[in-house]
């Protein structure tokens, strides 16, 4: 997407049985915080606003987001968000691993990058530089049980019916219309806007700066990913991210939370990116040339030194996917931020063990070469 910054856009994410994706570059703002949903048409879920993932607070820039149904994958085993709003204990490595689902469909091929181990992985030559460049601050969940934090999704049914979309500044690096997307999806609270959608036909289909109209949707960029599919959007397209990404993969879940793994990557942003990126990212949303400073797609992990006993529940579920899995850049934002879905079942007190991570526990992997 364009390196310029889309402050009052909103962004809307819809998780169907197509998937779509887009992002933008700018300075740490945050998308907009999904609105509470209902759907209510008779082949689709109810959801509840306590059952919205997310929205990331944390705010950042746009680039243009236009590609064929079927953009980059990304993992997720995103269930109905009602469904692990209901009350449930936390069992740290229970469930069965590696099963990465969501609307009932994989959350992309097993062999995808955001479901690539990269625990053994070779550091990348900048990784002391980068880490140094995004500061010292500490890990923190951009997410929580108040629905102004986090991006919310909603699950439809493959015979959800669709509705047209008007994209109102990346129409050219967007995927066209209809998607279907319930005019009772929320919206991520702040000014990216960001709509979600996962739907059983196996496709993400995912908005920013969306707004209703009377009849569908309107919005700055839109992108559709197939989730059976390892296909990347046109290299310098962005999509409802800034990186190119589609954002529900990348993001802590509670329902897989509660099932004590998450087998996939995450999505985080910095305040300040290099203009390139690294696949699977495929859009920069940079201000520096400069190789010291990660670009879109550089990917963390937390060292495998970096002693984890201590923390229990979502924290310690959280930190064993980022050591496994890292996390990725997407969006220029605050540093260190790590997004997550909306859901009122959140804990925050154990959320909160998160915040005691430094950055300098974390190290980049080598995912390819900075592409320009």
């Amino acid at each position: 997407m364009p390196t310029s910054i889309l402050g009052a856009s909103a962004l809307v994410i819809v998780v169907s049985a197509a998937c779509t994706s887009r992002s933008a570059p700018g300075p740490a703002a945050g998308r907009p915080t999904p609105s509470s949903l209902a759907v209510t048409s008779s082949s689709s879920v109810s959801v509840t606003p306590g059952d919205l993932v997310g929205a990331d607070s944390s705010g950042g820039g746009r680039g243009a987001a236009n590609s064929p149904v079927g953009g980059h994958a990304g993992p997720s085993r995103l269930g109905l968000p009602g469904s692990v709003a209901s009350s449930g204990a936390i069992t740290v490595g229970g469930g069965s691993a590696g099963s990465a689902t969501i609307a009932g469909c994989p959350l992309f091929p097993a062999d995808n990058a955001w479901r690539t181990d990269v625990s053994s992985a070779a550091l990348d030559p900048h990784s002391n530089a980068w880490v140094a460049s995004i500061g010292s601050g500490n890990l923190h969940p951009d997410f929580g049980a108040n629905a102004d934090y986090g991006i919310p999704y909603v699950v439809v049914a493959a015979s959800q019916p669709t509705v047209p979309i008007t994209f109102t500044d990346y129409g050219d690096e967007s995927d066209p219309g209809p998607y279907p997307v319930p005019l009772s999806a929320p919206v991520e609270a702040g000014s990216d806007a960001h709509v979600l959608v996962a739907s059983s036909n196996c496709h993400l289909y995912e908005l920013y700066g969306a707004s209703r109209t009377s009849a569908g949707w309107s919005a700055a960029s839109g992108a559709v990913f197939d989730l059976r599919s390892n296909a990347l959007r046109p290299d310098g397209w962005t999509s409802a991210d800034a990186a190119g990404l589609p954002i529900l993969p990348g993001l802590v879940r509670l329902d897989e939370v509660r099932d004590g793994h998450i087998d996939h990557a995450l999505r985080f942003t910095i305040a300040r990116t290099q203009r390139g990126y690294i696949h699977p990212a495929t859009h920069q949303a940079g201000s520096t040339g400069d190789a010291n400073v990660p670009p879109m797609g550089a990917r963390f992990r937390l060292k495998a030194s970096f002693d984890t006993s201590k923390f229990h529940g979502a924290a310690k579920v959280v930190l064993d996917a980022l050591k496994k899995y890292g996390m990725i850049v997407a969006d220029n934002g605050s540093n260190w931020y790590l997004s997550g879905a909306t859901d009122s079942g959140w804990d925050d007190s154990d959320l909160n063990q998160l915040k005691t991570v430094p950055g300098s526990a974390f190290e980049a992997v080598y995912a390819g070469p900075v592409l320009h």
